[in-house]
């Protein structure tokens, strides 16, 4: 990656604290640019200088919208008074390091003509990137496109700076949009892993960078390169593509559908009797990639209950797990537990065992029983028993419309913190009786939401872990706050 934006260090304490960690481990000499984000404000700035002090390269993004929708109704200033402050800041952004870049918010909205004054005027001021949002995703690939080139031509110092965009997928087009600014002179793409990101996202790394990749002959021209070049169009190592993916969907919560391009389990799925034999005669047919390039290896089927714990560490190894002896051996533990129940263990039943076991989650309140009873013409009851961060051992009991729904109940009644489940997933690890089952939920606390996520044989059991999860995540959360209040 060159430049990871770690986050907007003035919106609160966790962001600074975020921006400054990335800053100190991941902002090495041959590491990447680490940036924060400001708004066109000192107070902003001057947080976002702070935040990125440790990085070996640091970088500040401030941005001042420029549509007249928002000048009129959210910043409530006139044109000029935009061009002054976006000129103002810049140059104060750059009295803390020479990297700067400068977005003006909703530039897919704004009158072009403005939109040229404001990137003259902060290029002057010293920004070294311009970077294009499409804020509200309103804008299409020839429009977004014809954008870029506009600025191009009628930016006098346009060549002072790299050009960036930004944009969101409300219509579906953000990935197509940056292709096409790519085309008429867009050098640096703002995207996000699985494409997360506010409302229906952002541009989506892995598709932007595997569309690159695949189609290198196509874009090689527009970059001045010979057409039949092979050299990668970017930095990115496309073989952590699904590995990251996945990682990303465990700490967030979020998780990917099964057809999203590129990521989804069924990416390199066929179904259908025609696709199926024409891949077995040769791949290329309904293929256009090598799902080991992304990461993705073809040899599932590897261990089973006599495999041992050397052959487990060097399969894990192959993975791209790297873990301590104490994560190893309890990793290893739930494997050995879920061989017993399946035949064959799969790469997939391996990661998500792995996932689960090294997951960050507070270890306060530990799952020690779960029993349901449920049937057809019974109401479905759950028995559990929880260990509290005191050490005693509580049980309590409760009825539900369903066994997942009595199994919550319970947890609510022995841990007793507030909260409301607003996400409830749960997804087949492999095919077959004996899969194991993801469950994913997202509880909402006040403003936050706090993710849990578990994989088991047994779905109920995986579903009581996942709630513990969250559960304990929301709960430290409660504690790290008193202390804070207590200290104040």
């Amino acid at each position: 990656m060159d430049i990871i934006e770690a986050g907007f260090a003035f919106a609160s304490p966790g962001d600074f604290e975020a921006v400054s960690k990335i800053a100190q481990v991941v902002g090495t000499e041959d590491g990447p640019v680490i940036c924060s984000l400001a708004r066109a404000k000192q107070d902003d700035i001057k947080a976002a200088a702070a935040a990125i002090k440790p990085a070996v390269k640091g970088r500040i993004h401030t941005f001042l919208a420029t549509s007249d929708i928002h000048l009129k109704y959210k910043l409530k200033k006139t044109r000029e008074e935009v061009l002054s402050i976006a000129e103002e800041m810049v140059a104060y952004a750059k009295t803390f390091t020479h990297d700067i870049e400068f977005s003006p918010e909703d530039a897919g909205r704004s009158d072009p003509e403005f939109l040229y004054q404001v990137l003259e005027r902060v290029i002057a001021a010293g920004a070294t990137t311009v970077n294009i949002p499409d804020t509200v995703g309103y804008t299409t690939p020839s429009e977004f496109g014809g954008l870029i080139k506009g600025i191009k031509a009628n930016v006098p110092n346009i060549d002072q700076a790299i050009i960036s965009v930004h944009g969101h997928n409300d219509l579906g087009l953000a990935v197509a949009n940056f292709l096409e600014a790519v085309k008429n002179g867009a050098r640096q793409l703002e995207c996000t892993i699985n494409g997360i990101g506010e409302r229906a996202g952002n541009a989506a790394l892995e598709e932007l960078v595997m569309a690159l990749h695949v189609r290198r002959q196509y874009f090689n021209p527009f970059l001045g390169r010979d057409v039949d070049s092979e050299a990668a169009l970017t930095n990115i190592d496309t073989k952590q593509i699904y590995k990251t993916s996945r990682l990303v969907s465990n700490l967030t919560g979020m998780l990917v559908q099964p057809n999203k391009a590129i990521v989804g389990t069924n990416a390199f799925a066929h179904e259908s009797g025609i696709h199926q034999d024409g891949v077995l005669k040769n791949k290329l047919t309904y293929e256009i990639m090598d799902a080991q390039s992304i990461g993705l290896t073809e040899n599932q089927i590897v261990l089973g209950k006599h495999s041992g714990r050397n052959a487990f560490r060097t399969r894990l190894k192959e993975l791209g797990f790297e873990m301590s002896e104490n994560d190893l051996n309890k990793a290893f533990v739930r494997f050995k537990e879920v061989a017993d129940k399946k035949k064959e263990i799969t790469d997939w039943d391996l990661e998500a065992l792995v996932n689960d076991e090294i997951q960050q989650t507070p270890d306060l309140f530990k799952l020690e029983l779960v029993q349901v009873s449920c049937g057809s013409n019974a109401s479905p009851t759950a028995t559990v028993t929880l260990r509290n961060p005191q050490g005693e051992e509580l049980t309590d009991a409760a009825i539900g419309t369903g066994p997942v729904d009595a199994v919550y109940k319970a947890i609510n009644r022995v841990v007793n913190v507030p909260n409301n489940l607003i996400e409830f997933s749960v997804q087949s690890v492999t095919a077959g009786i004996d899969a194991i089952g993801e469950v994913t939920i997202r509880l909402k606390y006040e403003e936050k939401i706090y993710s849990g996520r578990s994989a088991n044989t047994d779905i109920i059991v995986a579903s009581a872990q996942a709630y513990v999860n969250a559960l304990n995540k929301l709960y430290g959360a409660l504690l790290s706050k008193q202390k804070q209040q207590i200290t104040a």
